[in-house]
């Protein structure tokens, strides 16, 4: 997924000649992503604690209804605030599911951070039997960055 209006970091952290001090490259979660699929998601302040809330517009479902913004109710880890692994939760607001994602975000050599996950979408069903069918499962192997759901902020 690519993000909306940040250039992203700095450069590595060291003192040029003119004595001008650069930082490590960071991920920064806040903004708003897309991915090459149309889809899109807002993640608003990350707070102290590496709580943060925000909104997932999909672009692709097998809903008939109408889609629409969903919450998203997320964590990151604040060990390595450099590339930091989180998780978020998606509530759909147009059918009876639930998505879990998990990821980390990284900045790539380009200096753009990239957001790589995995899903899991739990869809209700009404009996046990039916339960073989209720989970789906998404992972990327490619290695190209912008497949989803290997997002990117621009």
């Amino acid at each position: 997924m690519h993000r909306v209006g940040w250039a992203g970091g700095c450069g590595c952290r060291l003192r040029c000649a003119t004595g001008a001090e650069f930082f490590p490259l960071q991920c920064n979660l806040t903004g708003q992503w897309w991915n090459d699929l149309g889809s899109n998601m807002t993640i608003d302040e990350v707070k102290k604690n590496g709580d943060f809330t925000g909104k997932y517009l999909t672009a692709v479902s097998g809903s008939t209804s109408n889609i629409t913004a969903s919450p998203m109710v997320e964590s990151q880890q604040l060990a390595n605030l450099s590339q930091p692994t989180f998780g978020f939760t998606v509530h759909w607001s147009f059918t009876d599911s639930i998505t879990v994602f998990t990821g980390q975000c990284f900045v790539d050599e380009y200096g753009k951070e990239v957001l790589k996950t995995m899903w899991l979408l739990r869809s209700h069903v009404e009996n046990i039997k039916n339960d073989w069918n209720a989970t789906r499962v998404y992972h990327n192997y490619s290695r190209d960055l912008i497949l989803d759901p290997g997002w990117q902020q621009s």
